[in-house]
């Protein structure tokens, strides 16, 4: 909980995540797929939060990943569980607007 509260009331530092998407990085949408459906980042592919733990297998370890959702919950809670399943380039982009941000500002 204090992680969350950390993130909605401090400015973060997007570094390491501009790096990340500067590489290639592929985009997980962790949100619904209602959600997805309503709009989501071109080349962006969608596997919700709850699904993520069973869909691993198809990801591969050494391509880095950039997590995002609608707040930036869904997103860290994907990031953790990434890294419990063994990724090591995993990145919490946070909420879609501050990937999409990020990525018109190129």
């Amino acid at each position: 909980m204090l992680g969350l509260l950390k993130k909605l009331f401090t400015t973060e530092d997007n570094t390491k995540l501009k790096e990340t998407l500067a590489a290639g990085a592929l985009l997980i949408d962790v949100r619904s797929p209602g959600e997805f459906a309503s709009g989501h980042i071109k080349g962006s592919v969608n596997i919700p939060v709850d699904r993520l733990g069973n869909q691993v297998q198809v990801l591969k370890k050494d391509k880095p990943v950039v997590v995002y959702c609608r707040s930036g919950a869904r997103s860290m809670a994907a990031k953790v569980l990434l890294e419990k399943k063994g990724f090591k380039n995993i990145v919490d982009g946070g909420s879609i607007s501050t990937v999409e941000k990020l990525l018109n500002t190129k």
